[in-house]
């Protein structure tokens, strides 16, 4: 079972609230909504369900789109932010994502998980339960940052002045392991530090647990940053870098069984 100890956001709330509340340009609000949405292509009355849905910031847009949306989490403050500031036609439930209390067998058109399975630890369970709450014609979308380019002090970049070449440098990626993440590292108070768990798997091992849960991938789509460098000897590289080496990666999974 998923630890809330190790993997709840709970704890950072607050500064994810305001985060994505307070700034327009995040990768949430500009590569992912409008690449989820065209995904999706939600029509009227479709039921969603949102994994993980944090404060709602996805079930408030899905909603939008005239979705029947229920979302899901397992941070209590998480989801009493997303009851305050969101749709009051949105379903909010708290539970873990391998264990979706409340949530109903063959409901759902659709199904989301969105920067999030990276962070569960009980990635076979949580599947099963996507599997389970979706219709025998629902899909699953998945998006996570990209295992193969995206790998939490094991990747990085480096520039090569003589071509004037940004490139990726990855130490690990086969090997599977979980790491802290400093979620505001600029922070210097430590009693204002923010601390996340997150895991890094390889794409094979996605790949296999989808198999087993009985889902096949129809689609897979790599989305590229939507940022520029400013002005600076490196910023071409830097830019071409960004269109060449995609941040995030979606799955679209059907059941198959």
């Amino acid at each position: 079972m998923q630890s809330k100890k190790k993997t709840s956001w709970g704890h950072v709330a607050t500064w994810y609230g305001d985060l994505l509340g307070a700034q327009a340009d995040t990768y949430q609000s500009k590569v992912i909504l409008p690449n989820i949405v065209r995904m999706l292509s939600i029509k009227e009355g479709e039921r969603v369900l949102d994994i993980a849905c944090g404060n709602g910031f996805f079930s408030e847009e899905f909603t939008k789109l005239g979705a029947q949306v229920t979302g899901v989490d397992i941070a209590h403050e998480l989801i009493i932010d997303a009851k305050k500031n969101t749709n009051k036609k949105i379903t909010y439930h708290v539970a873990s994502a391998d264990r979706m209390l409340g949530v109903r067998d063959a409901t759902y058109d659709s199904a989301t998980i969105i920067l999030a399975l990276q962070n569960i630890e009980n990635v076979s369970g949580t599947l099963s339960e996507a599997y389970r709450a979706l219709l025998q014609t629902g899909k699953l979308y998945l998006v996570m940052l990209h295992p193969a380019f995206r790998i939490p002090r094991d990747s990085d970049w480096s520039y090569d002045e003589k071509k004037n070449l940004q490139s990726r440098l990855i130490g690990k990626y086969l090997s599977e392991k979980s790491y802290t993440i400093d979620m505001n590292p600029g922070e210097k108070n430590q009693k204002l530090k923010k601390h996340t768990i997150t895991f890094h798997r390889p794409l094979q091992y996605y790949f296999k647990l989808f198999r087993k849960a009985g889902f096949a991938v129809t689609k897979m789509e790599e989305w590229i940053s939507h940022k520029t460098s400013g002005s600076g000897p490196r910023q071409r590289a830097e830019d071409d870098a960004r269109k060449e080496i995609p941040l995030f990666v979606c799955f679209e999974l059907v059941k198959y069984k």
